[in-house]
C-alpha cells in the first residue's frame, strides 16, 4: 500500500491522532471493485470519518454515484478528481487504479469500515477533550462549571448516539424468537406478566405490567393523587427488587427493579417522608410536626430501617432540561442499573433551546420525543406525570379525557400508555347540600359509595385494552392499594 502518512513525517514531533490509512485504502479498493461493499458500511460510515481528506472525497463521490444508480469504478470516478492531483508521485486515475488493484474482499469491508469509524470516534474524543481543557482555562465569568460539565456530557453522548453500527434491519425470525422468549418469561413469572409489576393487581392485569421501552403518561388534576400513585408504584417496584449475578458479572433482574425518580417539584426529603408515611401507616403531616407517640416513633424507625436497602434513587434538582435528564438517566443506568424511571412532572422540564426562542408546544414536543427515545435506548418503562387543563372543571362529569392533556398533541402522540387518576370523593365533598334535606341524604349515600376509592383510567394503550381500574386510596397515608373485592375475600364459614 502507498504510505500517505510519509508526507506528514516532516511535521513537528507531536502525538499523531489515531488513524489507519491502510484500512481506508483497503475499504475504498473493495468498493471500487464491487459496489456491493458500499452497502455493508453506508449505514454508519460518513466521508468525515476518514482521516485522509482525499479518501473522504473519494468515498463521498462513490456514495453519490452508487446512490444515483450508477457504477463507481476508477474509470467513472477519475473525471471528478482534480487533474493536478499528486499523491506520492501518482495522479488521480493512477491512484484509483492502485486502490482497486490492492483491494480487500467484500466480506472484510464491514470490519474495515468499523475500524475506520472507531478511529474517527477516538479522534473526536481527543478534540472534545482539548476543547473542554481550553474552555475550562478561558471560561467567561458568567459560565458555571456545572454548565460546562453538562455541555461536555451532551457532546460525548452526541458522539455515542450518531453513526452507531449496531442498528439496521433485524431478521423477522430473530424478532419472533425474542417475542416467544418474552411470552415464555411472562408465563413463568408470578402473575403471568410480561412487564414489571406495579403492586396494584387490577392495573397489572389491565396492562400486563409496565413494559420495557414504553413511555407512560400519568395525568390528573391537582389533589387527585398522581404523585402519590407514582411514588407508590416506584416504591413497590424497588421493594420487590431481586437480582442475580450472571457468569459475566452483570446482574439479571428477576423481580421488581432498580428505580430512578426525578422529583422536579418536591425535595428528596419530602418524597421520602411521603413513602415513610405510607409504609409506617402514620399520617405524613404528623411526621412533619413531630406529633407522634413513642409507639408510632418505634414503628417509624422500624419502617425506615427496612427501607434503607431499597434501590430507589431520587434526583430532586429543579428546572433541569431534557438533555440534562437524559445524561443523568444514562449515568444511573451505567453506574447502578435502572429498570424503571419516574419524571414528576413533565411541565417542569425545559427544552434545550434558548428561552423564548420557541413556543411551549414545541418545547413539550421535544421533551416527550426525548423521553420516548430514552425509554427505547435504555430499554426501561418511563412514567412521566402531566398536568391536565382546567376545562375538566367546567364539565358535569369530571372524569378526564385525552383531550384534557395540556399541550396534548405531542404528549398523546408519543405516549404508549396514557393513564388518568380520578377521585369522585374529592369533588363530592366540595358539593355538600344543606344537612337534613333529601338532597343531603342522597349526597351522603353517593359519598359512601365512592369513599376511599380512586379510578385509574387507561385512556390509551398501544398494546392492550383501555378501561377503568378501581383502587383503594387512603388519603391520610397517601397510599393506593388493591381494592378489596368479594372474590378476594377469605371463605366464610
Amino acid at each position: 500500500m502507498l504510505d500517505l502518512a510519509a508526507s506528514k513525517e516532516d511535521l513537528p514531533a507531536y502525538r499523531q491522532a489515531p488513524h489507519n490509512v491502510e484500512a481506508e485504502q483497503a475499504l475504498l479498493g473493495a468498493i471500487l471493485v464491487n459496489n456491493e461493499a458500499f452497502y455493508r458500511v453506508s449505514d454508519f460510515l460518513k466521508p468525515e470519518h476518514f482521516y485522509e481528506p482525499l479518501h473522504g472525497k473519494i468515498y463521498d463521490l462513490t456514495s453519490s454515484l452508487v446512490r444515483a444508480g450508477k457504477i463507481a469504478t476508477p474509470v467513472t470516478l477519475k473525471t471528478f478528481l482534480p487533474p493536478e492531483l499528486d499523491i506520492g508521485g501518482l495522479n488521480g486515475p493512477q491512484y484509483l487504479a492502485r486502490l482497486a488493484a490492492e483491494a480487500t474482499t467484500v466480506i472484510n469491508a464491514e470490519d474495515y469500515g468499523r475500524a475506520i469509524y472507531d478511529l474517527s470516534v477516538r479522534r473526536e474524543l481527543i478534540r472534545i477533550g482539548e476543547e473542554i481543557v481550553n474552555e475550562a482555562f478561558d471560561a467567561p465569568i458568567e459560565a458555571s462549571p456545572q454548565d460546562q460539565i453538562e455541555e461536555a456530557e451532551k457532546r460525548l453522548y452526541t458522539i455515542a448516539e450518531t453513526g452507531r453500527y449496531d442498528g439496521g434491519f433485524v431478521r423477522f425470525g430473530e424478532a419472533l424468537r425474542e417475542s416467544v422468549d418474552m411470552a415464555s418469561r411472562a408465563f413463568q413469572r408470578e402473575g403471568h406478566l410480561s412487564g414489571i409489576a406495579t403492586g396494584l393487581d387490577d392495573l397489572d392485569q389491565q396492562m400486563g405490567g409496565l413494559q420495557a421501552s414504553d413511555l407512560i403518561i400519568l395525568a390528573g388534576r391537582p389533589a387527585m393523587g398522581k404523585t402519590s400513585l407514582a411514588t407508590n408504584i416506584a416504591y413497590n417496584i424497588a421493594a420487590a427488587y431481586r437480582g442475580e449475578q450472571k457468569p459475566d458479572g452483570s446482574i439479571e433482574t428477576l423481580s421488581g427493579g432498580i428505580v430512578g425518580f426525578f422529583s422536579l417539584e418536591m425535595s428528596a426529603e419530602q418524597l421520602a417522608t411521603r413513602i415513610l408515611a405510607e409504609q409506617a401507616e402514620i399520617a405524613s403531616y404528623k411526621i412533619r410536626r413531630g406529633d407522634i407517640s413513642e409507639s408510632e416513633f418505634s414503628k417509624l424507625a422500624a419502617a425506615a430501617q427496612s427501607m434503607q436497602v431499597v434501590p430507589l434513587y431520587i434526583d430532586d434538582t429543579g428546572g433541569i432540561s431534557i438533555a440534562q435528564l437524559v445524561a443523568r438517566a444514562r449515568r444511573l443506568k451505567r453506574q447502578r442499573g435502572l429498570n424503571f424511571m419516574v419524571v414528576d412532572y413533565l411541565q417542569l422540564l425545559s427544552g434545550s433551546g434558548k428561552k423564548g426562542s420557541e413556543n411551549r408546544v414545541q418545547e413539550i414536543t421535544e421533551i416527550t420525543t426525548g423521553l420516548k427515545a430514552l425509554a427505547k435506548e435504555l430499554q426501561v418503562p418511563i412514567m412521566a406525570l402531566s398536568q391536565l387543563s382546567r376545562q375538566v372543571e367546567q364539565r358535569e362529569d369530571k372524569r378526564p379525557q385525552l383531550s384534557d392533556l395540556r399541550e396534548s398533541g405531542s404528549i398523546e402522540q408519543d405516549a404508549d400508555v396514557v393513564m388518568f387518576v380520578f377521585r369522585e370523593e374529592y369533588y363530592l365533598k366540595g358539593r355538600e347540600p344543606k344537612p337534613g334535606t333529601e338532597e343531603w341524604f342522597k349526597w351522603e349515600s353517593d359519598l359512601k359509595a365512592v369513599e376511599a376509592t380512586a379510578e385509574i383510567i387507561v385512556g390509551k394503550q398501544r398494546h392492550g385494552p383501555t378501561g377503568t381500574v378501581k383502587v383503594h386510596f387512603e388519603a391520610q397515608y397517601t397510599r393506593f392499594q388493591n381494592l378489596a373485592r368479594e372474590d378476594r375475600m377469605p371463605d366464610r364459614h
